[in-house]
């Protein structure tokens, strides 16, 4: 179960917290709609891509989620079936005061849709509704909540910046 809460940011966050890590990804849909199914190549700056086809239930903030790792040939066919460019982002995982984590995603750097995002993760639906951005030192950043509102999904991101334009064009 994936357990998390989603919100808008301006940037990295200025607040001093240790990085756990930095990878760049490419990422795309084969069904972006629940339930999605998705692919992923993960590249951390300090270790070996990673290449992933994951598949998630319908959901806002809590939702199954299934991830297999593949082969880069898979992937390659896979992305070849697509048939539209992939989604790149940059993520870092920040560690927060409490022990969890802040994954920062920069999405599209360059294109007129780029964006930026922020999501932590929870144990539990109960923890996920008491956590407050606040308590972390994180209200000024993290103020611009999305969880809970539909078409604030990659999978929506994807459909907008991708399935239509491929559509319309």
């Amino acid at each position: 179960m994936e357990i998390e809460r989603k919100w808008m940011v301006k940037g990295w966050p200025v607040q001093d917290l240790p990085l756990i890590r930095q990878q760049s990804m490419r990422q795309g849909y084969l069904v972006p709609s629940s339930p999605t199914v998705r692919i992923r190549e993960e590249s951390p700056d300090d270790g070996e891509t990673k290449y992933i086809l994951c598949f998630k239930s319908h959901g806002l903030m809590a939702r199954k989620e299934i991830e297999i790792e593949i082969t880069k040939e898979k992937f390659d066919d896979l992305e070849d079936l697509i048939g539209l460019p992939l989604i790149p982002k940059i993520r870092r995982e920040y560690r927060l005061p409490d022990g969890l984590v802040l994954e920062v995603n920069h999405v599209d750097e360059g294109a007129p849709t780029a964006f930026w995002y922020a999501e932590v993760e929870y144990p539990t639906v109960e923890a996920a509704d008491a956590w407050k951005p606040e308590d972390a030192g994180l209200a000024g950043y993290l103020n611009d909540e999305v969880t809970k509102i539909p078409g604030q999904s990659m999978g929506a991101y994807w459909t907008a910046t991708r399935l239509h334009h491929a559509e319309n064009s």
